[in-house]
């Protein structure tokens, strides 16, 4: 072995020795550098296995029913105890709460210790699915387009491999699995999960969310907000309706929709700070049926996303301002019902720091690397207005694919190599916390 063969190793060494908190280390004795809970390859084929047959049969919010039986029946089967959320749908299991045991049954300074939550989302979305694959959707307009079906298998997998360091007296905290229904549905189903006690006893919280813009086997991690706040707007315009031939007499409520579509966002551009990103985007324009009618009614739809939790409180009114200037401008009257969603997720430092000595564990100080804030919204937030956490980045993206295969399009799919990088990073994080 060459000199600078040696010092590479050496560093790695290093790192490796460093990233392993001084009692874990304690706890692993002379394994301390070979942290325990990979995935092992009997394993690593059932679960992706198991994502493939969640990815076949999508469910959507609150009707996961399937899913949970799912998710339920294996973590029985590994003899834990799961208990179905009381909306029907998600589940809860805990692991560790008992020395040597992951059944939950038990007492002792490790079970006394506050829980380290691990969570994820278990719906789908309605749309259809366009992949030519085996595991294609077997549901006309439904997906797994946002990655959930990854998101249940690697919290499912950290889970099987936690459950048994349990049994062998290694897990240094105990774990609760979080299985959460409806992330899709505005404004999601985290506010329910913690209304339902879920965070009881929980003192961290961690996820993962898909990411196609970066490579498999990588993590983006942020410090502070990673999501921005969305909410959904719902805005009704009514008037006179009439001939196309006489527009004068009516109120032309086609041209009163197209105003505020247009000029809306512009007006709230200036009456907000523009570092605060606040952003209304429209999904759906609905008026009139004949080429010659004005109509005397239209509806228009979208989603309100800002950056900052300030803008975030401000925005409905300000929205309410807006549209009703812009609409009584042109003639028209207007209802608007806007619906709360959810805060930006603001990832809390120390919950990042752990993320990220569990990385580099694993897979080196190169498997981490910075993101930014996007545009999306992810109720993962709500529960970090309870207790702190921290969400990253998990890359799906096949090295060397030029081809960006989307969050929330029909074509979305992911290298699953990634079940096996989250499996791993949450079961260094449940070692090293």
């Amino acid at each position: 072995m060459s000199p600078q063969t040696d010092s590479v190793t050496a560093e790695a060494e290093a790192v490796t020795a460093l990233a392993v908190a001084p009692e874990v280390a304690a706890r692993l004795g002379s394994d301390a550098l070979a942290l325990p809970g990979r995935l092992p390859e009997e394993l690593r084929t059932e679960l992706i296995a198991f994502r493939r047959d969640i990815h076949m049969h999508p469910e959507l919010g609150n009707r996961e029913v399937r899913t949970t039986a799912a998710i339920k029946a294996r973590l029985e089967q590994a003899g834990l105890e799961p208990r179905v959320l009381p909306s029907g749908t998600g589940l809860i299991c805990d692991i560790g709460t008992g020395i040597g045991t992951g059944t939950g049954t038990g007492t002792g300074d490790a079970a006394a210790l506050p829980m380290l939550a691990l969570r994820a989302d278990i719906d789908a979305l309605p749309i259809p699915d366009t992949k030519s694959v085996p595991y294609r959707s077997t549901v006309p307009d439904r997906a797994h387009a946002c990655g959930h079906d990854v998101h249940t298998t690697v919290v499912l997998g950290a889970g099987l491999v936690l459950a048994e360091l349990a049994r062998e007296g290694r897990l240094p905290r105990p774990v609760r699995l979080l299985f959460q229904p409806a992330e899709e549905v505005l404004p999601g189903g985290a506010p329910d999960a913690v209304e339902a006690g879920v965070l009881d006893g929980v003192g961290r919280i961690l996820a993962v969310h898909c990411d196609p813009g970066v490579d498999v086997g990588r993590i983006g991690l942020r410090v502070g907000a990673i999501t921005s706040a969305c909410d959904r707007l719902e805005v009704s315009l009514d008037g006179a309706g009439g001939h196309t031939a006489r527009p004068h007499l009516t109120t032309d409520l086609v041209t009163a929709a197209a105003k505020v579509i247009t000029e809306v966002p512009a007006l709230l551009s200036r009456r907000v700070d523009t570092r605060s990103g606040l952003a209304v985007t429209w999904g759906r324009v609905e008026s009139g049926h004949a080429c010659n009618v004005i109509p005397q009614h239209a509806e228009l739809s979208g989603t309100v996303r800002c950056l900052d939790l300030p803008a975030w409180r401000e925005a409905p009114d300000l929205v309410h301002a807006a549209v009703d200037e812009i609409a009584t401008l042109h003639g028209a009257k207007s209802e608007i019902n806007y619906v709360r969603g959810v805060p930006p997720v603001v990832n809390e430092e120390s919950s990042v720091g752990l993320l990220r000595r569990a990385m580099e564990t694993r897979r080196g100080l190169y498997a981490v690397e910075s993101t930014e804030q996007s545009l999306g919204g992810e109720d993962f937030s709500w529960y970090l207005e309870h207790v702190p956490g921290a969400m990253a980045r998990l890359g799906v993206r096949r090295v060397g694919d030029t081809v960006r295969r989307d969050l929330h399009c029909g074509d979305f799919d992911v290298d699953e190599e990634a079940i096996e990088v989250g499996v791993e990073l949450f079961t260094a994080a449940a070692l090293l916390d």
